[in-house]
């Protein structure tokens, strides 16, 4: 399978809701929606890497799944807001490249 581009994404997205999802949800509801995927993402990341243990309902979830859950529902609010990722990830690296450049390097914790 080729990899693909967050604007290939972005359209992936944006042709699966207008073929099999009708519609989008409001984007209100889609950031609801996103809340809750990050919490089930917290979930899993909390009973494999820190201190909770798993319940038998959560032993069959898949990290991975759950990361694309949350990017899916990014990639539609992306689509409803009018926000191309690509350059706005473009954008963000280059505002932490210039703000954090020698933040980290100096820090004596790291």
């Amino acid at each position: 399978m080729a990899e693909v581009t967050l604007k290939q994404a972005q359209e992936q997205v944006d042709s699966w809701i207008k073929t099999y999802g009708v519609r989008y949800f409001n984007e209100l509801t889609n950031m609801t929606i996103l809340t809750e995927e990050v919490g089930e993402l917290a979930r899993i990341m909390a009973r494999t890497y820190g201190e909770q243990s798993f319940k038998e309902s959560d032993k069959h979830r898949d990290l991975g799944d759950e990361m694309a859950d949350v990017l899916w529902v990014l990639l539609c609010l992306a689509n409803q807001t009018g926000v191309d990722l690509t350059a706005a990830f473009e954008k963000n690296l280059q505002k932490k490249t210039n703000r954090d450049k020698e933040r980290h390097i100096n820090n004596k914790k790291l």
